[in-house]
């Protein structure tokens, strides 16, 4: 008699069936005897379904911490599609396990598919962080910094792949760094520039911050959109004046970063202005300005909320 899982499956095959989302819970957590079930059946559903499924699962997996799909992204990091494989990446972007090293590096140097790799470089700044914090062993931290430089390294590559390469290994203390990102801002390519902000704000170091203050009024919307989220990780004062002008950026992404930097930043500057956006007209930035207001009240007070 089919288990309650294969009946499960057998109508996640079925593409005349909607997809019914809560259902997708049921997946959370598979045992080794359900994956090889689950293995088994996932090939053989619809690429167009297993793309809608994977990516649901991730959108599940950020609302829900207590959800667990895993082991399924895991799995899809061997799909036939790029952009299943892709979408797992991202759901298991900021898991420390260290048997995914491997398999990233494998795809940010080996996949046909430049989504992939870049997904791949993006994913591995998790494995970075903790290269740089002693939580790696010494043979697993050289192998991110080398697959992190080999890709940025590589002028047939990809902008997006060197991009997020270089993202990803900005959080390495190390010489050749510093180089990589002025290497990346004093290039014509608006995206590689872009992510040398990026770069510069997971670095750190405020010796970069002159850079992103004169940024933050960039006649380009992305640079000031990078620059606002840089200054945000510095947790720079100085940009506060600034970033309360972007709150009436005529880019709504801009305005949003403003808004969400502020927050980080803190301080009674940074809060009054927030408190004004509340009652503005704009009903996304006074949503966001809400919830930048509670996360800043959580952070004074964990318990006031």
């Amino acid at each position: 008699m089919p288990s309650a899982l294969e009946n499960y499956l057998k109508d996640l095959r079925d593409t005349g069936k909607p997809l019914v989302v809560s259902k997708l819970v049921d997946l959370s957590d598979l045992s080794r005897e359900e994956m090889e079930i689950f293995g088994r059946v996932w090939p053989v559903i619809d690429v167009a379904r297993r793309r809608q499924i994977v990516d649901l699962l991730v959108e599940l997996a950020e609302d829900n911490f207590e959800l667990d799909y895993y082991v399924i992204f895991r799995l899809c990091l061997g799909d036939a599609d790029s952009e299943v494989k892709a979408k797992a990446i991202e759901g298991l972007s900021e898991c420390e396990e260290h048997s995914l090293l491997d398999p990233l590096i494998g795809l940010l140097l080996g996949d046909l598919e430049g989504s992939v790799r870049a997904a791949a470089a993006a994913a591995l700044v998790t494995f970075a962080m903790l290269a740089e914090f002693g939580e790696l062993p010494a043979n697993e931290a050289d192998k991110v910094q080398k697959a992190l430089l080999t890709a940025f390294n590589n002028k047939k590559e990809q902008i997006d792949v060197r991009c997020r390469a270089l993202e990803a290994i900005s959080m390495l203390s190390k010489p050749q760094v510093e180089d990589m990102i002025r290497q990346a801002y004093q290039s014509d390519d608006l995206e590689f520039r872009a992510s040398a902000l990026c770069a510069m704000g997971r670095t750190c170091n405020s010796d970069w911050l002159s850079i992103l203050l004169q940024e933050l009024s960039s006649p380009y919307p992305q640079l000031r959109y990078e620059a606002a989220r840089a200054c945000a990780e510095l947790e720079s004062g100085e940009a506060v004046p600034r970033l309360i002008e972007l709150i009436s950026d005529g880019d709504a992404q801009v305005q949003l970063s403003a808004v969400e930097a502020l927050g980080r930043i803190g301080g009674s500057e940074a809060k009054q202005a927030l408190e004004e956006c509340l009652d503005g007209a704009d009903d996304a930035i006074s949503e966001a300005a809400e919830e930048t207001l509670d996360e800043m009240k959580f952070r004074e007070d964990p318990f006031a909320i």
